[in-house]
């Protein structure tokens, strides 16, 4: 049994950039602001020999349960109750603060092992805070620095005494069959609801929501397994346009959440049911289809436009007409607050996913090249015919075809629409991008140097 080790403490001492070297790459934002990580972020962190999980926090403050800090304390003390080990930092920099006492009275009374940091120790003036440190009762701090990597020996020595033998078993994405996760990034504007219907699919409060538009930051990793469909499903920080972005934190989050879909299979693109396919909905859209994703359309806030009739009718033509190369992509209305259509929208990502997959073989693919030009051939350039001669799939992932032919560079991009359009209509390949690639053959009689 892996364990499991949170890091906690007052906002700004470097827990995020103390997560980020414990799992080997930079996934927590991390800024000279307090305050940047608001949700939890887990990873699998590897220390040594020794290998766990790790949850990155918010800073703990003292705040009212309903507003923004508050909630983000609840998801920080919700943290708290799910490890075995907490490793309680401090700024040696700074010394102690009153907050730092009161959250280590939090980590005492969670009855949890408390290993107690001393961050930024390589800072001149570091030592009194260290020294200071000790008068929080909770044993011999460790001092280190997170940022340049000294002190981390002092650190496996100190975890090594809280986690047992077997916890360098790692676990990666495969579920408990032993099948893949499917990797599902949730894309939108802010606001459109994306941490509430991922919170809906969980079936708890796991990603910090509200009313104020921007509260997600970091991309957000959780597991879902719903109806026998498997998930990993990433949150990502709602993306404006670009030219309304010029503070650094949020170009951070947002190009957290690229690499987020990036890294994805499929991408749920959620828009306001309320006002659906408005440009930066159309912008996020038409970036998973570059980056070659299968996408799903879901319509947040189902629950205000139930009574309007026909509107999933209208909603797919809509969806047709301004995302052509996407064309038959899953449109799904959904709504976090009900419950409405998540698990039509599980299974849209299933399908998406087999489609994003599918492989066609070559007779197929050649007979079905024959008969199309045969009923609309290529138009003739400068009056001379262009012949194509046939067609292979060499991947999936997504479909992506290679098509032999003469003059590649004289084909109209016309045709090659025509061809991509006909294709998707002929093998059932909805919603997912096709790459089409013009190859021209060898001249076995071209004069050679």
């Amino acid at each position: 049994m892996t364990m499991t080790v949170a890091i906690v403490g007052r906002p700004n001492v470097g827990k995020s950039t103390l997560f980020n070297r414990l799992v080997g790459k930079r996934l927590a934002l991390v800024d000279d602001r307090p305050g940047v990580t608001r949700d939890r972020r887990e990873g699998d962190g590897r220390l040594g020999h020794l290998s766990f999980r790790v949850i990155d926090t918010a800073g703990l403050e003292e705040a009212k349960a309903e507003s923004l800090e508050g909630r983000m304390r609840a998801q920080t003390e919700a943290a708290i109750d799910d490890a075995d080990v907490l490793l309680f930092l401090i700024d040696a920099k700074a010394g102690v603060t009153p907050s730092d006492r009161a959250f280590a009275d939090l980590a005492r009374r969670s009855g949890k092992h408390t290993i107690l940091i001393a961050n930024k120790a390589e800072a001149r003036g570091s030592e009194g805070g260290t020294l200071d440190a000790y008068a929080l009762g909770l044993g011999d701090p460790v001092e280190l620095s997170a940022e340049h990597g000294d002190g981390m020996a002092d650190l496996v020595r100190a975890l090594a005494e809280c986690l047992p033998d077997d916890a360098d078993e790692e676990e990666d994405e495969t579920t408990s069959e032993g099948g893949r996760r499917i990797r599902v990034a949730v894309l939108g504007r802010p606001n459109a609801g994306k941490s509430t219907l991922i919170n809906a699919l969980l079936g708890e409060d796991r990603l910090l929501t509200g009313p104020e538009a921007g509260i997600t930051r970091d991309s957000i990793a959780v597991d879902i397994e719903r109806h026998g469909v498997a998930l990993r499903v990433f949150d990502t920080a709602g993306m404006r346009k670009r030219a309304r972005i010029d503070d650094k934190l949020e170009k951070l989050s947002v190009a957290d959440g690229l690499r987020a879909a990036r890294f994805a299979e499929v991408v749920v693109v959620l828009m306001d049911a309320t006002h659906p396919f408005e440009e930066q909905d159309l912008r996020i859209a038409d970036l998973a289809e570059r980056e070659g994703r299968a996408v799903v359309l879901a319509l947040s806030k189902a629950d205000l436009v139930k009574d309007q009739p026909g509107i999933v009718k209208r909603m797919r033509e809509e969806a047709d007409h301004w995302l052509p190369q996407l064309r038959g992509a899953p449109v799904v209305l959904v709504s976090g607050l009900t419950g409405e259509g998540l698990d039509r929208l599980v299974r849209a990502v299933s399908e998406a996913h087999q489609v994003w997959n599918r492989r066609v073989a070559t007779n197929p693919l050649n007979r079905w090249l024959n008969d199309t030009t045969s009923e609309h051939p290529p138009p003739a350039v400068s009056g001379r015919r262009i012949k194509l001669r046939y067609i292979t799939q060499p991947k999936a992932r997504p479909p992506s075809f290679v098509l032999f032919c003469s003059r590649a560079d004289a084909l109209p991009e016309s045709y090659v629409r025509y061809l991509v359009n006909n294709l998707r209509a002929s093998f059932d390949l909805p919603g997912v991008p096709i790459r089409l690639t013009l190859r021209e053959k060898d001249n076995p009689y071209a004069e050679k140097d």
